[in-house]
């Protein structure tokens, strides 16, 4: 058993189930739709699934960073046990809570000077970010220091891969990314745009691809251009998806098909109610370990 805590944000579109069987820590964002509060609690409070339906039906949402206050009082009691704590953000690129947790960081060690709080910015986001949370949990667990696991985060986290495309312009529209025009217009064209996260933890738009199909078959060519070790790719790959299950399948049984030494199945997860309330449905998110990102 590990003598430190290692948590994130709730924002890694896993499970609960397997968050308490990896002992990993989460604290909850919160996010609001019409103007009602909710925690986002990996789906305890409202699934993901009930958020897009009222989505459909022109709800707004909006999301909040989680609060320096909100930092110190989730850190807080683990301090008080004589616990140290790694904590993992999700992307700086994303949100500003990375900036948040730092502070809170800061006003916590003025209390507790003996012990050790260690913060990352993931640069992720998603099932990525819980990928890597992930693989940080099989580093604690081979009984690596919290200042191993930090320095193993801090050494990696560029070599994990997101790639997302979406068949639902109308909520990148509703949220400003695109103009109403652009949305407009690539919806006649079924337009499925491309992005990934850059090595600053953003969200690029990569390609404009017509065609559902189209865009299927580019995610998984992406995998086998930056998957490491090619088609030999040994490690664990998650797909993220909001409500276009059967599309996500289609991805995970074509990756199945072309890498045969992965590390079990292609886990196909919901996207979460955080990164949805940006999202909307109709998007599906790849993630694996790959190449150095460098752009």
């Amino acid at each position: 058993m590990s003598d430190y805590c290692l948590s994130c944000c709730s924002a890694v579109d896993l499970t609960p189930k397997q968050m308490e069987q990896r002992n990993i820590h989460y604290v909850c964002f919160q996010y609001t739709v019409d103007e009602e509060v909710y925690a986002d609690d990996m789906g305890v409070s409202m699934s993901s699934e009930e958020l897009f339906e009222r989505m459909a039906h022109g709800a707004k949402t909006k999301t909040s960073q989680i609060s320096v206050a909100r930092y110190i009082q989730y850190f807080e009691p683990f301090l008080k046990k004589g616990m140290d704590i790694l904590h993992v953000t999700l992307s700086s690129g994303i949100t500003g809570t990375y900036n948040s947790a730092c502070v809170a960081r800061s006003e916590l060690l003025e209390r507790y000077p003996e012990r050790k709080i260690f913060i990352v910015d993931s640069l992720a986001a998603s099932s990525g970010y819980g990928l890597l949370m992930n693989a940080l949990a099989d580093q604690r667990d081979m009984g690596k220091s919290i200042e191993e696991v930090y320095a193993w985060a801090e050494e990696n986290k560029r070599y994990l891969h997101h790639w997302f495309f979406s068949t639902d312009l109308s909520f990148y529209v509703r949220g400003g990314r695109i103009s109403r025009a652009a949305g407009a217009v690539g919806t006649m064209l079924s337009i499925c745009p491309l992005l990934n996260v850059d090595k600053e933890g953003h969200l690029i738009p990569r390609e404009k691809i017509r065609g559902k199909k189209k865009v299927i078959q580019r995610i998984v060519e992406q995998m086998e251009l930056h998957a490491q070790d090619g088609l030999d790719y040994h490690g664990k790959c998650y797909i993220s998806h909001s409500t276009c299950l059967e599309d996500a399948q289609k991805v995970a049984a074509m990756i199945e098909e072309k890498f045969p030494n992965l590390d079990g199945k292609v886990e196909i997860f919901p996207i979460g109610t955080t990164i949805g309330s940006h999202t909307g449905p109709g998007t599906v998110a790849l993630f694996f370990w790959g190449d150095l990102r460098n752009n």
